[in-house]
């Protein structure tokens, strides 16, 4: 295991160390001997922090304080180089636990975007475990791969970039019912569900990872149409703080919501067909009547008559008419039919 793998005991040479100022904010050093953290506030030598225990304050030359940390994973991936938008650390621990990446486990991730969820399966399926990603732009895989090296010191051995579309390349890379989990952060999953159908063991999981309500529905019907699982579940996460200090006891006024949707279903037995479930009736079954039901009429929404509108419509130009000839005209009004008279009218009932 590299220096950079160690992630307890003293500071050591090659150890990434999370220095955090007095005003909060936090910088990441790679620590070398005889290098130094500069920052507007002043100094700290990299040989005063290592050997130093995890979770220490140093000072710099002037006397400023810093609280030394290994970063987390989460901090890591948080402040990485980006190529592509990443997997919040909110949807990547519900990702882990929905799709159930256990150790050992052979994964299949596309894409791979900037390498954010890539760190998090590497550590979940651990040194045992299989992790195929694909991605389609040599440059976003790159950047993965580079933010992968940097977060473990190297390039894990038992992960690998495939690059090309999914549909095509995964039956070259992996065996047929050979993954256990097979996680799609990608535009159109719907269209690659053939090829991981063909890779995914009998009771293995789909995750899929969309953006908008249009991509969840059409990735859902996908699945179903498919008829080799099971009866597909959809979910989003939101995480809201909390500000907690003596007697303030509040909600954070910011939190973290909409980032995507999650929508997991499990591979059936080939030959399986999965029994049909009670439910209510989906927009998809419908009759005539539940069609008048949302007709305007019965939502008790007013309509106008094309004879209502046109008469409306010459209205509406002659005042314009005569504004234009004396602004300071007022213009007629004429009450269309059915609607009510105006306030002060003569007009009765009888």
């Amino acid at each position: 295991m590299s220096a950079r793998g160690v992630r307890s005991g003293p500071f050591r040479v090659g150890d990434r160390v999370q220095l955090t100022g007095p005003k909060g904010r936090m910088h990441t050093v790679t620590l070398e001997p005889g290098k130094v953290f500069h920052s507007h506030k002043g100094v700290i030598a990299h040989d005063d922090l290592i050997g130093l225990p995890d979770g220490s304050v140093v000072a710099n030359q002037v006397g400023v304080e810093y609280l030394a940390l290994r970063p987390l994973l989460s901090d890591f991936v948080m402040s990485m180089p980006r190529g592509a938008a990443i997997v919040y650390p909110k949807d990547a621990a519900q990702i882990l636990a929905q799709a159930d990446i256990f150790p050992g486990a052979v994964v299949v991730e596309a894409g791979v975007g900037s390498g954010a969820l890539s760190l998090w399966l590497l550590r979940a399926i651990g040194d045992e475990g299989r992790l195929h990603s694909f991605e389609r732009r040599e440059e976003f895989a790159d950047v993965a791969r580079g933010n992968v090296g940097t977060f473990h010191g190297e390039v894990p051995a038992n992960w690998s970039i495939t690059l090309g579309d999914l549909a095509d390349t995964l039956p070259e890379a992996v065996a047929e019912a050979s993954v256990d989990r097979v996680v799609l952060d990608m535009l159109a999953p719907w269209e690659c569900l053939d090829a991981v159908s063909d890779a995914l063991k009998p009771g293995g999981v789909v995750l899929c990872y969309v953006a908008t309500a249009t991509q969840l529905s059409r990735v859902a019907e996908a699945i179903r149409a498919t008829g080799g699982y099971t009866e597909p579940v959809a979910n989003e996460t939101m995480v809201r703080g909390w500000h907690v200090q003596g007697l303030a006891v509040r909600p954070d006024h910011r939190m973290i919501a909409h980032t995507g949707f999650l929508i997991t279903a499990r591979r059936l037995a080939p030959d399986t067909i999965l029994p049909e479930l009670k439910r209510r009736p989906s927009k998809t079954d419908f009759s005539d009547e539940d069609v008048e039901a949302w007709t305007p009429g019965a939502l008790g929404e007013r309509t106008v008559s094309p004879k209502s509108l046109r008469k409306r419509v010459r209205a509406a130009g002659t005042a314009a008419a005569l504004a234009k000839d004396d602004p300071t005209a007022d213009a007629p009004v004429e009450p269309a039919a059915g609607d009510p008279a105006p306030s002060g009218s003569t007009d009765s009932d009888g």
